[in-house]
């Protein structure tokens, strides 16, 4: 089966290079050329820009970092789309808002291509060992065609309809519920410390006696010690997704007061320079303001 991959970063690498160990047929494209070389060495193609990838495949996926980059390389004037062969289908498992994603839906259509929402759930170790959580949403048959390449970068593939929108509604939900966690955890340490309490006697008895939690543990670490560099989700990512979720909470007319809460900690970061260090990183927000 060929195979365009299209954004390489630190989810995409391991993603196509999963794929390319799979035997797929693949092509790829990055702006950082450099990235796409690396896998070239490793016997994919290297397409020098979205159509030129896009050509032959058989299915295209995108793995970019957020709306604006989904639309330049899938809909732009070089886009995939307009190379992209009729009959073929787009696995999107970038994490995007769900208007693109009904907007990407009715292209696809339009143009005889089918379109599958796949969004994922885990950081970049996830990826590198084949242990994502792939949400799928898409018409049956699409994502049928798809399965073999989700089960390819992914521990399981868990599936919520025919509506490609429901899969990035449910990915941008979860991050919320992870930033939140991120940001109670953040306050919880500013007090503790702030009282002699070391945190990481605090995250031992919380998680050890009251959450018993794998994902506040690994959090809980990160922010004890201070691991922010590198990112493996940036907390500038974090911004652009709880914005998203405030934009489907808008449209839906679902308040959703903790989301802005957690999108101005975000802003805060972002503003004071830190955007490029990981989403984690709101515990030292929480702990400056507490004058930590």
């Amino acid at each position: 089966m060929r195979i365009a991959f299209l954004g390489l970063g630190r989810m995409g690498m391991p993603m196509a290079r999963h794929l390319l160990e799979a035997g797929y047929d693949l092509t790829v494209y990055n702006r950082t050329g450099s990235r796409a070389r690396e896998l070239g060495a490793q016997g994919a193609r290297v397409g020098d820009s979205p159509a030129v990838a896009a050509r032959d495949a058989e299915i295209l996926v995108t793995m970019l970092a957020d709306d604006r980059a989904v639309e330049q390389t899938v809909l732009g004037a070089e886009g995939a789309l307009t190379t992209l062969p009729e009959g073929s289908a787009h696995m999107s498992m970038s994490t995007i808002g769900t208007a693109l994603s009904r907007r990407l839906e009715r292209e696809h259509r339009a143009a005889g291509q089918g379109y599958v929402a796949a969004p994922v759930f885990g950081r970049p170790e996830a990826a590198a060992s084949g242990k994502l959580w792939v949400l799928a949403a898409g018409a049956p048959e699409a994502v049928e065609r798809c399965r073999p390449l989700m089960r390819a970068v992914g521990q399981g593939v868990l599936e919520l309809g025919e509506e490609p929108a429901a899969a990035n509604l449910v990915k941008v939900a979860g991050n919320f519920l992870l930033s939140s966690m991120i940001e109670g955890l953040s306050e919880a340490f500013a007090l503790v410390r702030k009282n002699g309490i070391a945190p990481e006697r605090f995250l031992e008895i919380v998680n050890g006696h009251l959450f018993r939690s794998p994902v506040y543990e690994s959090y809980g670490r990160l922010m004890v010690s201070r691991a922010f560099e590198p990112a493996g989700f940036r907390l500038r990512l974090g911004l652009k997704d709880t914005r998203l979720v405030l934009a489907a909470a808008d449209e839906s007319e679902v308040p959703m007061p903790a989301a802005s809460v957690v999108r101005d900690r975000y802003l805060t970061g972002v503003a004071r320079g830190l955007g490029e260090l990981d989403w984690a990183a709101l515990g030292r927000i929480a702990a400056e303001d507490a004058g930590l």
